[in-house]
C-alpha cells in the first residue's frame, strides 16, 4: 500500500513538473469555461470548506478558448486550495469569467501578450495576502510556506507551466491582510466551444 501511495504522489510531481517546464501532454480541445466551472462548482464547494463562501460571477456570452479541461480544471483546483489556506478563519473566494480585448499591452503585466481578444479568468480571496518576498517567488518551482509535509511548492509553478502552454499570461495582485488576486488571460477563438465528451 506505502508503495502504490509512493507511486501516486511521484507520478503527480511528474505531471506537475511537466507542465512547468511546459512539456506535458495536452488535449487540447474548444471550451467554455463557464462549463467548466459549473461541473465543478460542487467539488470546490466540499474542497473549501463550510467557512469559505465561493462566489462565481460568470459572464453569459463567454467566448471561447482552446485548453486542455484537464489542466483548466488543475488550474482552478491548485488557486482554489491556496485561497482556502490563505483564509483559515474562513473568507469568501470568488471565481470570475469575462470576455477582455487587450488594445495596448503592459509590459509589467502581460509579458508576453499580444494584442486581441482573450477570456480572462479571475481567481480571488479575502485571505492573508502575500509580503514582498514571497511575491518576488511565487511562480518558482518547491517554492512554498506552508509547513513541511503541508505542500510541494509546485502549485502555482504549475498553473504557471499550463497557462504558458495554452497560450496565455497570467499576473497578481496581493497586499497582507487584504488577500490575493490571480488574473489569467487565455487566447479568445471566433468558435463555438465543443460539448462534452464526458
Amino acid at each position: 500500500m506505502e508503495i502504490h501511495t509512493a507511486g501516486k504522489r511521484a507520478a503527480s510531481l511528474t505531471r506537475q513538473l511537466l507542465a512547468f517546464s511546459r512539456r506535458q501532454a495536452m488535449q487540447p480541445r474548444k471550451l467554455n469555461l463557464n462549463q467548466v466551472l459549473l461541473d465543478m462548482e460542487k467539488m470546490l464547494s466540499r474542497l473549501i470548506g463550510e467557512t469559505i463562501e465561493l462566489v462565481t460571477l460568470t459572464d453569459p456570452n463567454l467566448g471561447t478558448v482552446i485548453a486542455d479541461p484537464g489542466q483548466i480544471e488543475q488550474i482552478i483546483m491548485n488557486l482554489a486550495v491556496n485561497a482556502r489556506d490563505a483564509m483559515p478563519q474562513g473568507g469568501k473566494l470568488t471565481i470570475e469569467t469575462s470576455n477582455i480585448l487587450l488594445e495596448h499591452v503592459d509590459p509589467y503585466k502581460f509579458i508576453e501578450l499580444e494584442t486581441g481578444p482573450y477570456v480572462s479568468l479571475s481567481i480571488s480571496d479575502t485571505g492573508c495576502g502575500m509580503d514582498d518576498d514571497t511575491k518576488k517567488h511565487i511562480f518558482e518551482p518547491f517554492f512554498t510556506t506552508k509547513q513541511k509535509g503541508k505542500g510541494t511548492g509546485l502549485g502555482l509553478s504549475t498553473v504557471y507551466g499550463i497557462v504558458k502552454q495554452s497560450g496565455g499570461d497570467i499576473f497578481f495582485y496581493s497586499e497582507v491582510g487584504k488577500g490575493t488576486v490571480f488574473k489569467i488571460y487565455l487566447p479568445r477563438v471566433d468558435e463555438e466551444a465543443e460539448p462534452d465528451k464526458t
